[in-house]
């Protein structure tokens, strides 16, 4: 049976269609995310709050990676709860509020950024629904253009808030989103390479946990690959940074743990050197997303793309993690497609 008929194949589908949606963003997204940038801007915002939950959460991580670096502000994520079950209302002027969220529709961040925007913030949403709740309430919109996604496990709305979020972030900093031409070809040729997902997911058709770990710009990618792991193929994932995984976790890993580890081409990849080196001590079986220099090094992996801006990366790291949490749950008998207690 293939994919495109058996279990999984909506989520198949969708995670394929990732090409095309990052080109839509860049050939009609992208100029409209560059005037709400410049708009927002032109206000002088001291600090980013983001608010998200789930996948979107993922994204909003990586969104502070890129404010607090690229665009030299402080950023957070928001605790929702602080405003929705405690009442507490923080002075939020000169804050700019950013809620990522796939359809906008959540109670808590609508009520989380009415009340954002009630305390003086920015308020700019940034989602796959136009016509939403959270767009409604909002000062800005973005839409990330990736079309309906029906699967449960989200794919091309991740990877399409990744971009929306560069772009936004390169417009606040009064900069262009040229680099992120290259992404469409590039995703193309990764998710091209499916058989050698498909090779690495019998390494975990049995597995009764996983470990997954990464730094800098890769973590967001880390916690995002767990989070499909887990809701596909119920396998308990845990995501580490992996300067906080060598402070205590560390001691779970032995030579019949499985670990992940997404190993950026840059800053985030040397800072992850030491932290392999200690895996591969502990005799870890160790699967490396990343250089072919960190591949070879590892029980096994898959070589991702070179040449690509770091900051940029995590669109395609997370790609084959994609299909392996939809090969991984194929293969465990289970259907990505509709996951047990999950609902949109």
């Amino acid at each position: 049976m293939s994919v495109a008929e058996g279990p999984g194949r909506i989520m198949a589908a969708e995670t394929a269609e990732q090409p095309a949606v990052l080109r839509r963003i860049l050939d009609e997204g992208a100029p409209g995310i560059a005037a709400i940038a410049a708009e927002v801007a032109a206000r002088r915002p001291r600090f980013v709050l983001l608010a998200a939950r789930g996948t979107s959460d993922n994204a909003a991580l990586y969104a502070k990676y890129l404010v607090e670096i690229l665009l030299g502000r402080p950023a957070g994520l928001s605790s929702m709860s602080t405003v929705t079950a405690y009442g507490a209302r923080p002075d939020l002027t000169d804050v700019l509020v950013v809620t990522v969220s796939r359809s906008g529709g959540s109670p808590d961040l609508v009520a989380s950024t009415n009340a954002a925007r009630e305390a003086g913030a920015v308020t700019l949403a940034v989602t796959n629904n136009a016509g939403s709740r959270l767009a409604e309430v909002s000062e800005f919109h973005v839409d990330v253009l990736a079309g309906p996604e029906r699967a449960l496990p989200a794919t091309k709305t991740y990877t399409a808030e990744l971009l929306t979020l560069y772009l936004l972030v390169q417009g606040l900093r009064g900069e262009g989103g040229e680099a992120a031409r290259v992404l469409p070809d590039l995703a193309e040729q990764v998710l091209g390479r499916r058989d050698e997902v498909r090779a690495l997911a019998e390494r975990y058709r049995f597995a009764q946990r996983l470990v997954l770990t990464s730094r800098g710009y890769g973590y967001p990618t880390a916690r995002e690959a767990a989070l499909k792991l887990m809701e596909t193929s119920y396998i308990p994932a845990s995501a580490f940074s992996g300067a906080d995984l060598l402070h205590g976790p560390l001691a779970m890993v032995d030579n019949v743990s499985p670990v992940i580890a997404v190993v950026p081409d840059g800053k985030g990849g040397e800072a992850l050197r030491p932290v392999l080196d200690r895996l591969r001590g502990r005799g870890a079986d160790l699967v490396v997303f990343g250089t072919a220099e960190q591949v070879a090094a590892a029980s096994a992996g898959f070589v991702l793309p070179s040449g690509v801006p770091e900051e940029l990366q995590p669109v395609l790291e997370v790609l084959p993690l994609q299909q392996l949490a939809h090969e991984v749950a194929v293969a465990r008998g289970q259907d990505p497609d509709e996951p047990r207690a999950l609902a949109k």
